[in-house]
Formats: structure tokens, sequence, C-alpha cells
């Protein structure tokens, strides 16, 4: 009676439809035409309901067609913390929220769990798990992407999320990409079902036929990634044994191991030796102590791309399998920009600010940049970018600093150790 009247029938009408039913007689020409406008009123409120529900889930991320099975973080915050209801029998972990959105609208079923870190930048050393994640977590925070202890738990949540589905022997399916922020979260991912004793199933592309210029997973629509779902395949104990391997050699507090895995093909990961290899380009190079993603920043601003969006449009087309987000590179751009002898600033003269989420994203992106004299001397080689500005970064596990300044030489493919003054 109260739902009844929550859609605006009256206490008569409703006790008229009551007496209808009772009687297992047709309701009178009168109530007929009542009820038949009230399903049109109840229809109306539905169609608002569910514009009104694709605009929230839009807001904070979320397009599960029922919270109750869902894995992502805007469930988790409807459920007020409560896991769900029943765990899934099917889930697929993939790199971030755009392909992770595409995926729950398929007709696949399941929950999605998007892996969400971008390994590629900040400290990734061989620690036990929980404190891996501890670091993960204040690093991102520095940054300015939460609070450390939200990120810690949305961290700890989605692990616990995968090994749960692992031990209950779930049909767990592994989406990712050929490129490097994709190919280090499958390290991840299998080296804690290799831990784990599990194997998932693998779905992993380097291209999409009719897309000559593929750029992932997030650029394809729900129908076209159900194509891909017949090519999944088990991961093979060798591929996990890999994986583990190379993600101990990405954590080490040296990359020498590293440089084996970036320069031998792997049958069982095949888009792994590539994308190490352009992980090993973000050491400083010995010419002039750029990483490849500030020479493609200097490149293209020194090109004409006079600000951070168009400076990054510019060098991710320079890039083989582009990989980096436009915040990230926004960091790079802010740390050549820094101090007295910065490499970049605004045509003002003045040092840039620090990068968004620490800074007005608008802001940042409307600066207009130039290299300073001392850019154009160090993108000629004639200077050093970490002799002038120092650096203090992480490659995984490898703590780049003044004294242990690790180099990567793009051609002769071979690390230059740091020098011992």
């Amino acid at each position: 009676i109260k739902e009844a009247q929550a859609v605006g029938f009256t206490l008569a009408e409703i006790a008229e439809y009551l007496r209808a039913a009772r009687r297992s007689a047709a309701p009178s020409e009168t109530l007929r035409v009542r009820m038949a406008a009230k399903i049109d009123e109840i229809d109306d409120r539905i169609a608002a309901l569910r514009r009104m529900r694709e605009q929230l889930a839009r807001v904070v991320g979320c397009a599960c067609s029922s919270l109750d099975h869902c894995t992502c973080g805007a469930a988790y915050l409807a459920r007020r913390g409560k896991e769900p209801a029943m765990r899934p029998t099917l889930l697929h972990v993939t790199n971030g929220e755009s392909a992770g959105n595409t995926l729950r609208q398929t007709a696949l079923g399941g929950a999605v769990l998007p892996w969400q870190d971008a390994l590629h930048v900040g400290p990734v050393p061989a620690l036990p798990r929980k404190e891996l994640l501890r670091k993960r977590a204040r690093f991102l925070t520095d940054c300015g992407w939460g609070r450390q202890q939200a990120l810690l738990s949305s961290l700890e949540r989605r692990d616990q999320q995968l090994l749960d589905a692992l031990h209950d022997n779930a049909h767990v399916v592994l989406w990712f990409e050929h490129d490097l922020y994709d190919q280090l979260q499958l390290l991840d991912v299998l080296t804690l079902a290799h831990t784990a004793e599990a194997a998932p199933e693998l779905i992993v592309i380097g291209s999409f036929r009719g897309k000559a210029s593929f750029a992932g997973l997030g650029e394809l629509s729900a129908s076209e990634l159900e194509t891909l779902w017949p090519s999944r395949h088990p991961a093979e104990p060798a591929a996990l044994e890999t994986a583990a391997a190379a993600w101990a050699a990405f954590q080490a507090p040296e990359p020498t191991a590293l440089v084996q895995w970036a320069t031998q093909e792997t049958t069982d990961l095949p888009f792994l030796a590539p994308a190490l290899q352009r992980l090993l380009e973000e050491l400083p190079a010995p010419t002039n102590g750029l990483s490849r993603t500030e020479r493609h920043a200097l490149e293209a601003i020194n090109a004409g791309a006079r600000t951070p969006p168009a400076a990054f449009v510019a060098a991710q087309r320079l890039e083989d399998a582009p990989f980096l987000g436009d915040t990230w590179f926004y960091c790079s751009l802010s740390a050549l920009g820094q101090g007295t002898n910065r490499l970049l600033e605004t045509d003002d003269g003045t040092p840039l600010p620090p990068p968004p989420p620490l800074s007005h994203n608008q802001l940042f992106a409307r600066l207009s940049l130039r290299l300073t004299p001392t850019g154009e001397r160090t993108l000629r080689g004639k200077a050093d970018r970490v002799e002038l500005l120092g650096i203090d970064r992480w490659i995984g596990g490898t703590q780049l600093t003044p004294e242990n300044t690790w180099r990567w030489h793009p051609t002769k493919r071979r690390l230059v150790p740091p020098s011992r003054h």
C-alpha cells in the first residue's frame, strides 16, 4: 500500500484495486483507465530515474547495472564500506576505468576490477606487499591524488578482491595492452597470481583489426571488446614464472637485472621486452641527462607546441606505444621548470607551478611555455639535466639521486653505472 501511495494512488483507488484482485474479476473500465494512466506515469518516473542514475554514474565513474555485484570504488562507497553480498564468479581485471566501464557495458557479465596504478612512476621497491602498498599510497598522496589512508584502503581492497576471486576458483580474466603502463600492471597481477598458485586467463593485445593506430582497450566499444573474448587463454606456468622474475628485476635496487628482460624476447609475455626497454629510457641519457619523456617534451616545445596540452599531444606522437597520461607528463614539465637552472619557463620568464592536481588543472594547461637558454643547451647535449637540476625519482626499485644516477644509452642499449667519486 505504501509503495502504491508513493507513485500517486489514492487510498480509494488502492481499495478498489484490491477488491478487484481478490475477486479475480476484471476491474471496471474507469479503474482500468486510471491504472493505465498510472503505468504511464511510472514509466516516466523510471526513465527519469535512469537518466539521473546515468548522470550520477558518470560523475563517480561506475557503469555497473547494479551496485550489488559491483567491485568498483563507487559501489564500495555506496555500500558504506561493506563488501558485495555475493562474490563474483567472473572477474575482469583491466588497466583503468576507461576500459573498465566499457567492459561493464558488454554482454559478458561478471564484475570489473580496474588495477589503476601508474607503476612507471614513483617507488616500487622490493618490500612485503603491505609495506609496498603503504609506500605507493604515500607517493600518490604527495602527488595530490588524495588522502593516504583512503588511497591505501583502495589499493588493499583491490588486492584482496583479486586474491579472493583466485582463492574461490572464480573465472578471472586479465585484459591488458602492449604499452609500458599495462605491462607493469600485468607483471604485478601475474606475480600475485603466482604467489596464490592460481592461473587467470589472459587477453593481451597490441593491435586491433580496423584500427591502424591502436591506442588501447579504452578506445574500443563494448561490441569490439566482446570480439576479443574467444581469444582468451590460460596463463601458463612459464608465463607466471616469467612475470614473477621480471617483477623482481623491476623492484631491485639496481636496474642491472632489468636489462636482461628488456633485451631478450619472452614468448610467454611477448610485449614485455619492448615495454621494459621503454622503461629504461626513462633513465637519464649519458649525453644530456634527460629521460626520453623529458627530451620529447623539450623537443615538442622547441618545435612550437607552446602549451602543456599541445606539448603532451606532440610528445605522444613520438611514442611507438603511448603509455603516459597527461598529468604525469605535466609532472615532468614542472620538474624541468623549477629553480634558477630551469630548462623551461613561462613566456613571462617565471618558473612553472606545481603540476595538477597540486595546482589548478585548467590554469596549468593554459600556460605558455618556452625553453630557457639552458634548456636549449641541454637539448643540444651541451649541458646535463642532472648536474643542473639534481634528481630524486624512482624507476621501480631503483632510486635515482645525484650520487646514484644510473643512465641508459638508447642506441647501444646498455646501462651506464653511477660515477663513484
